[in-house]
């Protein structure tokens, strides 16, 4: 298990933590992801968007923001779980945690959506669309 404070703290200001996860300032979160089996995140839009172009399901703790739009998308898709912040205990996010990593249908709904995501293609189509519409002055409708 590995924990990254993400700068807000130095590992060595933490207590010792049951499992003994490496706790690290930061991450290569990009790499990680891709051998990741599960991610607890805030539901930060682009975490949220890592881990499904990953196929990697999550557990939420929204915290501000537009966080607890986007977890409540991540649990209505079945790509994960939400615990909001004050209802967090140890059991939650244990039950969460055990719930998401066993059922196979997060996992599966995470993958539904990593293809959808690649079949959309990406910032290379977005880009596309960008310049298209920047050239053109008119919207780009959906190809069917």
């Amino acid at each position: 298990m590995l924990i990254s404070l993400g700068g807000s703290a130095k590992p060595k200001s933490l207590p010792k933590l049951a499992g003994s996860p490496l706790v690290v300032e930061y991450a290569p979160q990009l790499e990680l992801l891709q051998k990741a089996a599960l991610t607890i995140t805030h539901a930060g839009m682009n975490t949220t968007l890592e881990c499904l172009t990953n196929g990697v399901p999550m557990v939420a703790i929204p915290i501000a923001n537009d966080q607890p739009g986007i977890a409540a998308r991540i649990a209505w898709t079945g790509a994960g779980e939400v615990v909001p912040l004050k209802k967090v205990s140890v059991e939650k996010l244990q039950k969460a945690i055990k719930q998401v990593f066993t059922e196979d249908s997060y996992k599966q709904n995470a993958l539904r959506l990593q293809a959808a995501i690649k079949q959309a293609g990406g910032v290379s189509r977005a880009a596309d669309i960008i310049e298209q519409v920047v050239a053109t002055g008119k919207p780009v409708l959906a190809s069917t």
